[in-house]
């Protein structure tokens, strides 16, 4: 029973992911259009590469977003960091955020 335990705690933690839409004329905030873990992370993922959009990984900021509703705007607490990300994104895009 302790070796199957120990097992299960070497297995490496399931990859999620979090996907969101930012329309600065029409919302305050950023809001979750996508989450998931295991595969359901590998699609979201996947869809993204394949849709040409940018991806940053930030394993503290999932484990935040990932526990909020789909639809729910990103909290106040998680603001700066998905604000900081966007700039960079728009940066090496050469666009401005809100435009």
């Amino acid at each position: 029973m302790a070796k199957e335990s120990l097992e299960k705690s070497r297995k490496p933690p399931k990859q999620k992911a979090v996907a969101l839409r930012y329309d600065a004329e029409k919302e305050d905030a950023p809001r979750i259009v996508a989450t998931g873990e295991g595969f359901i992370a590998d699609q979201i993922l996947r869809i993204a590469l394949d849709n040409g959009i940018t991806v940053h990984k930030d394993s503290d900021l999932v484990e935040i977003l990932s526990k909020l509703d789909i639809d729910a705007l990103i909290p106040v607490e998680a603001f700066a960091a998905v604000a900081e990300i966007l700039s960079y994104i728009y940066r090496t895009q050469g666009r401005e955020p809100g435009r």
